[in-house]
């Protein structure tokens, strides 16, 4: 290469060096310049995962105290059989609502729902007749205790002579899943002979 370059004359010098210095450039623009702000895409990618590996860190090394906090929370509470839920939250609204004096006038059938992973949900609909202080203390009643009872809706008006509340009420009582024992989840371990 350096023979022939040699040989060429200072003008055809001059002509390669600048063919050369073009072609360099067309070559850097076209591949180079436009990965140019690559650099840069790679430190935020870089920097968004680190942040994401301290935050899932953090969330691992809380794991002991929240497995505690579930544990805890799984005690609370009234313990119920699956099969006798549906059977103590009827009688829970009738035992209240002869205890506050408020007359059940209908009840609907009890709905299901078991899409938590902790609890239990029946929901039932009631409509009772009573003046405003049996009203309240019914469903104060309802909402103390362990019985896990609330209501989603409530509907008021007066009845007819105007003497009463007629009110349809939406009551939900939550019940709690069983809980898979410690010898289910974790199976025996092989002794060594």
């Amino acid at each position: 290469m350096k023979k022939y370059f040699a040989q060429l004359r200072p003008l055809e010098r001059r002509l390669v060096v600048a063919v050369a210095v073009v072609v360099f450039l067309v070559l850097n623009a076209v591949f180079v310049w436009p990965h140019s702000s690559d650099w840069s895409q790679l430190n935020g990618r870089l920097a968004d995962a680190n942040r994401k590996l301290k935050l899932y860190q953090t969330a691992v090394a809380q794991t002991p105290a929240l497995d505690a906090q579930v544990k805890k929370f799984a005690s609370q509470g009234e313990s119920v059989a699956a099969e006798d839920q549906a059977i103590n939250f009827t009688r829970t609204i009738q035992s209240q609502s002869l205890a506050s004096g408020v007359q059940l006038q209908n009840t609907s059938r009890q709905i299901t729902h078991t899409n938590d992973a902790f609890f239990v949900e029946q929901v039932q609909n009631i409509m009772v007749l009573a003046t405003e202080e049996q009203l309240v203390n019914f469903l104060y009643k309802l909402g103390s205790g362990a019985s896990m009872i609330r209501v989603r809706d409530l509907e008021l008006q007066p009845d007819g002579p105007r003497q009463k509340l007629s009110a349809n009420i939406k009551l939900v009582a939550s019940y709690q899943k069983n809980p898979v024992s410690a010898k289910a989840a974790n199976p025996p371990t092989a002794k060594a002979k």
